[in-house]
């Protein structure tokens, strides 16, 4: 067993809004089955896939997750109830994760910060409005002065929570969860807050940028249209390019000692981070780049390859990304046959400037239960990689690798691992609450 890293922060919530489920421990089942929640929207001939939010309201979320608490279901529908998509997705799993934390009001007032990864979030409200306006410019809401900016979801979710200590941004395309993760872990390990609540928005792209995917050549959407759940293959020879997903996610990181202090249950812990540039504009990655964010990440985790049981490989279905991303994989891992890697976005979809906050949900997810998700897709595998299989497989997971790369050349790892064993655990199904 590693011994505990100074420096690694502890996890004590993870929330995850999915077209798969909108609970942890139902998006853990949908995982391990295999499940995707890839379709077709509609029976056009040029329609795009996507895992979609579809049925998502904040009435029907609030039904679920605030029975025993109809003053906060209130004061969620009164802030976020006009608010774009983003901000209303964020706003829901930053309840959930300050609930399961058992964060006080005291608490999140003083020493909480947060941090939301992404930019431009509310491209589709945006086009709708824009149009709108055109259409009928008496329309057009005042509102929108506030709703077209990401500041909103900060703005929405301290509100709903009581967050008074610092808050920002955190952009980077694919990758932005994953730094703000990052970010997160070096405020609370710099002393800057006692904790960081991290909220990563449902992204939204208008059919402006989709399309402008498509004819990048960037999006699945020609072959298997007859069976849209299997048209995301990352590292299969069929694969031909990503899924749009539509999903949010929240995690809390603490302090270990603070968490102890106040008993909280620890999920997991962030052990180790890297973040490295290719110094190259566009959209081509660059194996060495990769590579050095992992490396990175472990040196930084005080690990050696070895250690590591799993990478939740970034893995988009991209004819070059996947390539580049299995060499990067060899150059830090060899071909061991005990490290097993996957991608969750089959499953997802690619969440965007969410999904590296997503998959370390997923990651979490994984560790917890003693499984590795399957590849469900894979027939014809890249030659190489350990690859999870397309069913489920118990294994004794401790430590795990989850990548997320984007254009621009930006390349960011982390390191997940189980709690010390004198960290309190909290098993699957249990949740503290505190009523906010």
């Amino acid at each position: 067993m590693t011994p505990p890293v100074p420096g690694a922060v502890a996890v004590t919530a993870a929330a995850v809004l999915s077209p798969l489920a909108d609970d942890l421990d139902g998006f853990t089942t949908a995982l391990l089955d295999g499940r995707s929640a890839v379709t077709l929207p509609d029976d056009a001939p040029d329609a795009l896939p996507v895992a979609a939010l579809d049925g998502f309201t904040l009435g029907s979320w609030a039904g679920r997750h605030l029975a025993d608490a109809p003053d906060t279901a209130a004061r969620l529908r009164r802030i976020a109830g006009r608010a774009a998509l983003p901000a209303r997705s964020a706003a829901c799993v930053a309840l959930r994760a300050v609930r399961d934390a058992g964060l006080t009001g005291d608490q999140l007032a003083d020493g909480t910060a947060l941090l939301v990864a992404g930019g431009n979030l509310a491209l589709a409200h945006q086009a709708r409005t824009v149009l709108g306006h055109h259409r009928a410019p008496g329309g057009l809401r005042a509102s929108y002065a506030l709703t077209h900016l990401d500041a909103d979801v900060i703005g929405t979710v301290s509100e709903l929570t009581g967050i008074r200590g610092e808050g920002w941004l955190v952009g980077g395309a694919s990758a932005a969860g994953a730094l703000a993760l990052i970010q997160a872990a070096r405020t609370v390990a710099a002393g800057w807050a006692d904790r960081v609540l991290v909220v990563a928005p449902a992204a939204e792209l208008s059919p402006v940028e989709a399309e402008a995917f498509r004819r990048a050549g960037a999006l699945a959407h020609e072959r298997f249209r007859d069976r849209p759940a299997l048209m995301c293959r990352p590292f299969d020879r069929d694969r031909q390019g990503f899924v749009r997903g539509e999903g949010a996610a929240a995690v809390v990181l603490e302090r270990p000692d603070s968490a102890r202090e106040r008993g909280a249950p620890v999920l997991a812990e962030l052990a180790g981070c890297g973040q490295r540039l290719d110094a190259r504009r566009g959209t081509e990655p660059d194996a060495e780049g990769q590579a050095a964010a992992m490396r990175s990440a472990l040196d930084a985790a005080g690990l050696a390859p070895e250690d590591v049981d799993y990478v939740n490989a970034h893995g988009t279905g991209s004819v070059l990304g996947d390539e580049t991303e299995a060499a990067s994989l060899q150059k830090v891992f060899g071909g061991r046959d005990t490290l097993r890697v996957n991608s969750t976005k089959p499953l997802t979809g690619h969440c965007l400037s969410a999904a590296g906050l997503v998959e370390a949900v997923a990651v979490v997810a994984q560790l917890r239960a003693g499984a590795v998700h399957p590849n469900p897709h894979l027939e014809h595998p890249c030659a190489g990689l350990p690859l999870a299989g397309r069913t489920s497989e118990p294994l004794p997971l401790r430590t795990a690798l989850s990548n997320s790369f984007a254009f621009g050349g930006i390349n960011a790892s982390v390191v997940l691992r189980l709690p010390r064993d004198d960290s309190p655990r909290l098993p699957l199904g249990s949740r503290p609450v505190v009523a906010l």
